[in-house]
């Protein structure tokens, strides 16, 4: 009796396992230097990646932008729905490890069409509950596409994180860049004003015969320079406005820009975060997991691929009642079963199982080579980020000094102007060079904001949310 047993628990042990065709698994090297350019000193602080987006974009008004993006923007929300897909999609490839139940009735009734002879009526009724055609997984075949559908599951979700991430980071940068635009008008108006006092004075001197008409024009053509780049200021904050409220899904309130009085100075700080090592990009950046839950899923497709050169067996079976009689189904004696296994065993295809086991592997080395980009453009990403925190404050203060010396310097030739001692030329020349360096000023500012918001970003920050309440 035990060496008639064997067998059936050979094959039971083999149902119950069954074998994995899929390669092992290895994560491929991350091909950019253990340390970013310059080995930057790290700031204290917790890591990007975990600090909540509350944290770091302190703002209220900016986090109310925020909030409202999260709710309504429209990609975010395909992300999600992508999610929903994808866990469906796993659900139906692993209930095909499991046999679908049935229950079936079915009933005939028919006269056989004999030439010259007359033929009776027949009839046929049962009821059956079983299943069909259900594949037994001996060679990992359903299992690998399970795990499949497990990686791109879980790589959508990761996908929606990276997605949120760059949402946060588009509604901060095109926030800030409307605060800068309403400083750049601001200074386009005062550079206005300016300038059209020049142009009265100029005027005046003109038909006093005390200059010529040449310093007149000068002056008008200054003013008129000055109202083109304000039309052209406004133009540019209607089309960032319009943006910005894309991003959010709905209009951008008014209360967004309440307070900038003082502009992008008025805003409040952004805390430094660490930039840690290249190889914790491959724990922190949703993007790289994304990448390497589709190499995963890439990976186990070879293992269904592999599964298609050895034979699958299915099994039909069922039982139930039939009887010739529908009164007569439930009567003693009609009982009936069925039990049908089918093994198929794959002869010839003219080369597709072959294909596709090649397509499968050339899809993992194309998954590898974007995982491998990924982290490659997630190391430049950074190392830009952190160039610009090491150089964009010198910049930032050494613009700053240059417009307060040119305000200085237009001050001055403005009274040597009106006095008589200095021309119109150096005076249209201190203005000119005075509206350059306070553009100059408020565009590196902005720049050096949009940085820190970039690095953010760029270290996998923006996807961890503090709990409410």
């Amino acid at each position: 009796m035990t060496k008639k047993l064997i067998p059936t628990v050979l094959a039971a042990a083999m149902l119950l396992a069954g074998c994995s065709l899929i390669p092992t698994y290895e994560r491929p090297a991350a091909p950019v230097p253990t340390t970013f350019p310059g080995d930057p000193s790290q700031p204290a602080g917790a890591a990007a990646a975990a600090l909540p987006w509350q944290d770091f974009f302190t703002d209220p008004r900016l986090a109310g932008l925020i909030q409202t993006a999260i709710a309504n923007n429209r990609d975010l929300r395909v992300s999600v729905l992508n999610i929903e897909q994808a866990r469906a999609q796993f659900q139906i490839e692993r209930s095909a490890l499991f046999p679908a139940l049935d229950l079936t009735g079915s009933g005939s009734r028919s006269r056989p069409n004999v030439t010259g002879v007359g033929g009776s009526v027949g009839s046929q009724y049962s009821v059956n509950f079983g299943f069909n055609a259900w594949e037994l997984d001996f060679f990992g075949r359903i299992r690998a596409l399970k795990d499949q559908a497990l990686a791109q599951y879980l790589s959508t979700e990761e996908a929606r994180k990276a997605a949120q991430i760059s949402l946060i980071a588009s509604v901060a940068t095109g926030w800030l860049t409307l605060i800068a635009d309403d400083e750049l008008l601001e200074i386009t108006r005062q550079t206005m004003v300016t300038r059209e006092e020049s142009v009265r004075l100029a005027k005046l001197r003109f038909d006093n015969g005390v200059s010529s008409e040449i310093d007149f024009q000068a002056a008008n053509t200054a003013a008129e320079s000055a109202r083109a780049t304000y039309a052209q200021q406004q133009r540019a904050r209607l089309q960032d406005e319009n943006a910005l409220a894309l991003l959010l899904g709905a209009p951008v309130p008014t209360n967004a820009l309440v307070g900038g009085a003082k502009g992008l100075e008025g805003i409040q700080p952004m805390p430094d975060v660490p930039a840690g090592l290249p190889s914790d990009m491959l724990i922190e950046r949703p993007d790289i997991r994304a990448a390497e839950q589709t190499l995963m899923a890439a990976n186990a497709n070879i293992g269904a691929a592999r599964a298609n050169f050895f034979p699958r067996v299915s099994l039909t079976s069922g039982i139930g009642t039939a009887s010739s009689e529908f009164s007569g189904l439930f009567d003693r004696g009609s009982k009936a079963w069925s039990f049908a296994p089918t093994v198929t065993l794959p002869i010839f295809d003219a080369g597709r199982n072959w294909a596709t086991l090649q397509s499968s592997k050339a899809g993992r080395e194309i998954a590898v080579a974007q995982y491998e980009k990924s982290i490659q453009t997630a190391f430049r990403e950074v190392a830009d980020a952190l160039a610009g925190r090491a150089t964009l404050g010198e910049e930032v203060r050494a613009q700053r000094a240059q417009a307060t010396a040119e305000a200085v310097r237009f001050k001055l030739s403005d009274l040597r102007y009106r006095n008589g001692i200095a021309s119109a030329l150096d005076l249209l020349d201190a203005q000119r060079s005075l509206f350059t360096a306070q553009q100059l000023a408020v565009n590196a500012r902005l720049l050096q904001l949009q940085n820190q918001v970039t690095l953010y970003k760029a270290l996998g920050g923006g996807w961890a949310t503090r709990d409410k309440g």
